[in-house]
């Protein structure tokens, strides 16, 4: 049988936050496949993030096929809007969910990860981050600084990520992403810019995989996920009416789990994928082939 096999290798999730999401179900599909791993969590969810865990809340869904909780290695402050400590405002860097953790920048989290691992400490490393403070505006009307706000949160994420973890990534280590289809095509209601952060991620995507691959001969790609009701994703505000619409219109109509994402991710991040890099695979039941509506009423 030809099995996923992490074991031994060890994966950093950015993006968990709770266990709703993408971010969540990557890192559980990897730790069924024997990696262990480790995860960065924005600052303000932290706190709760950390108390869900504690009191048992997400036990169910921590739930591993054979009967063990996933577990993570280390739960590391992460803001990757920022690069290095010094980019911290100082009024941010002030208030108490910023002052407990200290310094929660990426280059922060990789310096962390070599104190508490060795010099190259990771094999697999998962961008789930997003944000667009203006998601529900239509890009005629979302502002200069929301624009780049979501390009910065959504998209150069990744490329400080790949440049500050790629030289902490062991012999066959791998970078994954997610994006979203927005990137090629309009989604009315998908708006403040997203749309143009997911297709610089997916460009990026395809330039590091060059660079980096040359470099520290680690790989670079990215998931094209379908819509997904996750507590994230309700910040678009159209969110249950694009997954009606996919399963009326995908040519597979069952809804896109988590799982599925997840278990895509892991083969992307696995020796069984070796030779693949630069790409963007579509995990969306097959939507991405669509040319015509079959249910022209759309969300």
């Amino acid at each position: 049988m030809l099995n996923i096999d992490l074991t031994g290798r060890r994966a950093f999730v950015a993006g968990v936050a709770d266990d709703g999401g993408f971010g969540f179900a990557i890192a559980k599909a990897l730790a069924e496949a024997g990696a262990s791993v480790v995860v960065g969590t924005w600052p303000p969810a932290l706190n709760i993030f950390l108390n869900l865990l504690e009191r048992g809340k997400m036990d169910d869904s921590r739930r591993l096929r054979d009967g063990s909780l996933l577990t993570f290695e280390k739960i590391y402050p992460l803001d990757a809007v920022f690069d290095t400590y010094d980019q911290l405002p100082e009024d941010l860097r002030s208030t108490k969910r910023y002052k407990e953790v200290g310094d929660c920048s990426i280059d922060g989290v990789a310096q962390r990860l070599v104190a508490d691992f060795g010099d190259r400490p990771l094999d697999i490393v998962v961008h789930s981050l997003a944000n667009g403070p203006e998601v529900k505006k239509p890009l005629l009307e979302t502002s200069r600084n929301g624009y780049l706000a979501a390009i910065s949160a959504s998209a150069y994420s990744l490329v400080s990520m790949v440049a500050r973890f790629g030289p902490l990534m062991r012999a066959g280590g791998a970078f994954s992403s997610l994006t979203y289809m927005a990137s090629e095509r309009v989604i009315a209601g998908y708006g403040g810019g997203m749309s143009s952060a997911k297709a610089a991620l997916e460009s990026d995507t395809r330039l590091l995989a060059f660079e980096a691959g040359r470099k520290w001969g680690v790989r670079v790609n990215t998931v094209s996920a379908g819509p997904f009701a996750s507590r994230a994703a309700s910040a678009i505000g159209i969110i249950e009416k694009m997954v009606d619409y996919v399963g009326r219109n995908a040519p597979l109509t069952a809804h896109l789990t988590a799982d599925e994402v997840g278990a895509a991710t892991a083969f992307l991040c696995s020796p069984l994928a070796s030779a693949i890099t630069g790409t963007t695979l579509y995990v969306d039941k097959g939507f991405h082939t669509m040319g015509m509506a079959v249910e022209l009423n759309g969300p």
